[in-house]
């Protein structure tokens, strides 16, 4: 079979709508994984072993288990109890969730990493918890953290495709959808692997500048 660039172009405007669905659903899925890693980091902090151990313990399940298996139980389990989502809500929640657990160990990594004087200066400055973490704690904390949140934003991009799997119409959908529908393969595939591959490629040149300008800043 050999290369057509006409129906290149005309599968083209379908190919970025791909795109521009899998950049929204990363987005969202990076925005929501930064939230709950960091509402899990905190909990496992809590002198509460009870709520330590039983979100360490709901972390580590997450992390265990493949993404597609929660993609799965997010879209097609969870309307047997009444919980019916959108193909992309059920998408950004499960990215969500799954990378917020490894992102919630960067979190701890940064802030076990603030110095415990930091600590002792904020109590001896009558500051509340608040004010601890909102201006002493995570300022510290969080841009040494940022190369390495960079680094699963690029790894979830990469796992998008596995969207597909619950009907969202991302770029790795749309090209199924388009090959099966002309039997034709080479054209909507090659153009998934050279959209993936500019993305990531532009994606890694800035983790790498922000691993210059973040990641020797010292505590």
């Amino acid at each position: 079979m050999e290369w057509d660039w006409n129906f290149v172009w005309q599968i083209m405007p379908t190919m970025l709508q791909g795109v521009k669905i899998t950049i929204i659903a990363t987005l969202l899925g990076s925005a929501l994984a930064a939230v709950i890693g960091l509402v899990i980091a905190l909990l496992r902090r809590s002198p509460n072993r009870i709520v330590s151990r039983s979100v360490g313990f709901a972390a580590e399940f997450i992390r265990g288990t493949p993404l597609l298996v929660q993609l799965y139980f997010i879209f097609y389990v969870l309307p047997d109890i009444g919980i019916l989502l959108s193909p992309l809500v059920a998408g950004v929640i499960g990215l969500g969730l799954h990378y917020g657990t490894y992102t919630a160990e960067v979190y701890r990594a940064g802030i076990d990493n603030v110095p415990r004087g930091q600590w002792e200066a904020a109590k001896a400055c009558n500051l509340g918890p608040t004010q601890t973490w909102t201006h002493i704690i995570m300022p510290q904390a969080i841009p040494p953290m940022i190369p390495a949140l960079a680094n699963y934003f690029i790894a979830m991009f990469k796992e998008t495709p596995l969207l597909s799997a619950i009907t969202v119409l991302e770029l790795m959908n749309q090209a199924k959808s388009i090959a099966n529908s002309n039997y034709r393969y080479i054209e909507p595939i090659t153009l998934v692997g050279a959209f993936f591959l500019v993305i990531s490629l532009c994606s890694v040149f800035l983790l790498r500048w922000l691993e210059r300008r973040y990641g020797r800043i010292e505590s």
